[in-house]
């Protein structure tokens, strides 16, 4: 799960960025480097999440089903990275459109 912190945070600071340069005000908002800094975090958080299940897999296919604690639900992590993917994936198109 500090992957997918990791990644939400980078994602909100991309979006942080993006509109930073909008108050800001520095000329046209797709041409300027905030904005394309901005998207470019976003989408470094989206490839982080996207790491993270294959990261998390790994681990967890590593394990002993004793290891397991009872009632651990082992791919809720998993469906949550997914989730923190697919809404940067919506906030890059969303910044990219506007």
């Amino acid at each position: 799960m500090a992957w997918s912190r990791t990644a939400a945070g980078l994602m909100a600071f991309g979006f942080l960025v993006d509109r930073t340069t909008l108050l800001l005000g520095t000329g046209a908002p797709r041409l300027s480097f905030g904005f394309w800094i901005g998207v470019a975090f976003v989408l470094l958080g989206v490839a982080l999440s996207a790491l993270s299940i294959a990261q998390y897999r790994r681990v967890v296919a590593t394990l002993r089903p004793v290891e397991i604690p009872p009632g651990y639900w082992t791919n809720l992590c998993v469906y949550t990275s997914a989730a923190i993917g697919a809404l940067g994936l919506l906030l890059a198109f969303y910044m990219t459109v506007r």
